[in-house]
C-alpha cells in the first residue's frame, strides 16, 4: 500500500468534486466528512488515509470510496492499484457491438493505424502511420516511449502546432498515471517516472494534479510537409489484458487521409 500516494489522490479526488449544496465554503470540493459519509466509513478512518496513517482498506471499502469519489474506471483501478489490490474486473455487454471498434473495423483499410504498449512504445505502423509520423519504432532506452519524449525531447512537438501542446502534455501525463498500473513490470514506468519528475517543471505540474486516464478515444493534430495542418480523431482498442492498443487516426472533416499525406496519389483513387 503506498499511502503517501493514497493520501494525495484521495485529496485531490475529494477536491475536485462540486457539493450537492452551493454554499460558499474556504476550500473547493467536498469536506472530509461527506466523503465518509457516502462512503458508509467513519469519518475518523478517512481522515487517517488523507493523513498517510490509516489501515489499508479492504476491496469493498476501495470499491466504496471510489463510488463516494465518482471515481472513472482509470481512476478507480488506480485506487485498488495504491492501496494493493487487483481491479475489479470489468464486465462487457457481449452482444452489442462498440461504436468506436465498429469504426475501427471500417478504418483499418485505408487509415493510418499503429500498435503502442501503454507506456507508449510504438511497436508497428502501417505504411500511413509512417508517412504521417515517421518511424517511431527505432528508438531506444527511455525514449522508446513517446510519453517520454513529449516531455523531455523538444524536437518530438516539431510535427504538432503549438496550440495543441498544453491539451497533449495533460492527457499524456494522465495515462502515464493509468499506464503504470497496467505494467507487469513496473521498474521501467517508475525510472520513467521519477525521471520526468526530476527534469521536466511541465511534467511535474501536471503530475501533481492526479489525473489518470487511459487514452481511449482522443484528437489531435499535425503539421505534414505536404497537407499542412491535419485536424485528427483517433480510435484506440486495446488488448484483452490492456497492455497494448492499436491507435487508428481518421480525418476530423472525413478526407481520406491518403488523398491528403501520399504524393501523387488521385484524390479518391482505391487503396
Amino acid at each position: 500500500m503506498n499511502r503517501e500516494e493514497l493520501a494525495d489522490f484521495l485529496r485531490h479526488r475529494r477536491a475536485a468534486l462540486t457539493p450537492a449544496h452551493r454554499t460558499p465554503r474556504r476550500t473547493r470540493g467536498l469536506r472530509r466528512e461527506e466523503v465518509a459519509e457516502r462512503a458508509y466509513i467513519s469519518i475518523d478512518y478517512y481522515t487517517r488515509l488523507e493523513q498517510r496513517r490509516g489501515p489499508r482498506p479492504s476491496p469493498e471499502v476501495a470499491s466504496a470510496l471510489s463510488r463516494a469519489l465518482d471515481l472513472t474506471v482509470d481512476e478507480r483501478d488506480h485506487l485498488f492499484h495504491l492501496i494493493g489490490h487487483n481491479p475489479p474486473q470489468q464486465t462487457a455487454v457481449l452482444d452489442r457491438v462498440d461504436p468506436g471498434l465498429r469504426r475501427v473495423l471500417h478504418a483499418l483499410d485505408g487509415n493510418p493505424a499503429m500498435v503502442m504498449s501503454n507506456l507508449a512504445h510504438t511497436l508497428l505502423q502501417n505504411p500511413l502511420a509512417l508517412e504521417l509520423f515517421g518511424d517511431q519504432t527505432h528508438y531506444t532506452g527511455l525514449e522508446r516511449s513517446g510519453y517520454f519524449r513529449w516531455f523531455m525531447v523538444p524536437q518530438e512537438r516539431g510535427i504538432y502546432p503549438p496550440d495543441i501542446y498544453a491539451a497533449q502534455s495533460a492527457t499524456y501525463a494522465a495515462a502515464v498515471r493509468a499506464a503504470a498500473d497496467l505494467e507487469p513490470d513496473p521498474a521501467e514506468a517508475e525510472q520513467m517516472i521519477a525521471t520526468l519528475l526530476a527534469e521536466s517543471a511541465e511534467f511535474r505540474g501536471l503530475w501533481d494534479n492526479h489525473e489518470v486516464r487511459l487514452c481511449r478515444q482522443e484528437t489531435t493534430s499535425l503539421l505534414h510537409p505536404v497537407a499542412g495542418r491535419v485536424d485528427l480523431d483517433c480510435e484506440v482498442v486495446f488488448s484483452h489484458d490492456r497492455r497494448q492498443r492499436i491507435l487508428v487516426f481518421t480525418a476530423r472533416d472525413g478526407t481520406d487521409l491518403r488523398d491528403l499525406i501520399t504524393p501523387g496519389r488521385p484524390a479518391g483513387a482505391a487503396g
